[in-house]
C-alpha cells in the first residue's frame, strides 16, 4: 500500500505571520494523522523559517504519529535530530535564499560528510532518506552510502505539468531512477510540487511507495478543508 506523509511546514509559515501560537503545527500534526496520512513531514531549516526546534521536539515526541524531519547536513542540526530521535530522517540541501528546496542534494560533493551522518543516524536505527534529483549516478552513489530510502525531487516534472509543456523525458528518468533504486532495495519516495494532476501520472509508477506532499494540501484545505484534500490524495494512491 502506498503511503501519504503531510508536510506542515506552513501551519508553522501562517502562524509565524502573527508572531503568536495560532495555528499550531503540533494540533495540525495530531490533525492529519487523524484524517488519513500516513506520516507527518516536517523541515528545521537552519533560519528557523517556519517550524522551531521546540515544535520539532513536541511533535516527535507524540504517540501514534511518524515523524520524517527534514534536515541539512549542517552540524548543529545533525546533532539537534539525534537528540529529538524522529522516527525518520530526510537529508536535504538548504540555501539560505531559496524560497524552496530547489532540487536534490550534491552526494558527489558532500559523501564524505553525508557517510558519516547517515552512520550516526543508522546507530539510532533511525530510517534515513536522501532527497535526490532523479538520477541514476545518485541512485548507485545513494546504495552505495546504504540509506534506507531515496525520496526523489519531482519539481521539475511539477513544473513541466502545471505549464502544459511536454514531461514525458522527464517522467521516465524518475522512472528509471525508482526502478534501479527498487533493484538495488532501497526505497523510493516523490516529493516536491506535487498536486493532485502530478500525483496522479507518478503513481502509475509501482516503485513509488511514499509520496510527500506539503505547499498544495496546505494550501488547497483553504478551499475545501484539509480532511477533503488529504482523502483525494488518499483516494489516488490507493488507485
Amino acid at each position: 500500500m502506498k503511503r501519504l506523509g503531510v508536510n506542515i511546514d506552513h501551519v508553522a509559515t501562517l502562524r509565524n505571520a502573527r508572531g503568536e501560537n495560532h495555528p499550531d503545527p503540533y494540533h495540525a500534526a495530531l490533525h492529519v494523522v487523524k484524517k488519513g496520512a500516513d506520516s507527518v513531514t516536517i523541515h528545521l531549516r537552519e533560519d528557523r523559517r517556519h517550524i522551531n526546534y521546540l515544535d520539532t521536539k513536541k511533535i516527535c515526541k507524540l504517540n501514534k504519529v511518524l515523524v520524517n524531519l527534514e534536515i541539512s547536513i549542517n552540524n548543529k542540526i545533525v546533532n539537534n535530530a539525534l537528540k529529538i530521535k524522529p522516527n525518520y530522517v530526510c537529508i536535504v540541501p538548504e540555501n539560505r535564499k531559496e524560497v524552496t528546496t530547489e532540487g536534490g542534494l550534491n552526494i558527489i560533493k558532500n559523501k564524505n560528510k553525508l557517510s558519516k551522518i547517515i552512520k550516526r543516524f543508522k546507530k539510532k536505527k533511525i530510517r534515513t532518506s536522501l532527497f535526490i534529483n532523479p538520477s541514476l549516478k545518485d541512485i548507485k552513489l545513494s546504495k552505495e552510502l546504504k540509506v534506507d530510502c531515496v525520496e526523489i525531487h519531482t519539481g521539475k516534472l511539477s513544473n513541466l505539468v502545471k505549464l502544459k509543456k511536454k514531461y514525458t523525458t522527464e517522467l521516465n528518468r524518475i522512472k528509471k531512477c525508482s526502478i534501479l533504486a527498487k533493484k538495488l532495495k532501497i526505497e523510493v519516495h516523490a516529493g516536491h510540487g506535487l498536486d493532485y494532476k502530478t500525483t496522479k501520472i507518478l503513481n502509475k509508477i509501482k516503485e513509488i511507495e511514499e509520496f510527500n506532499i506539503g505547499h498544495f494540501i496546505i494550501g488547497e484545505s483553504i478551499f475545501i478543508g484539509l480532511s477533503n484534500v488529504i482523502k483525494k490524495f488518499k483516494k489516488i494512491i490507493k488507485n
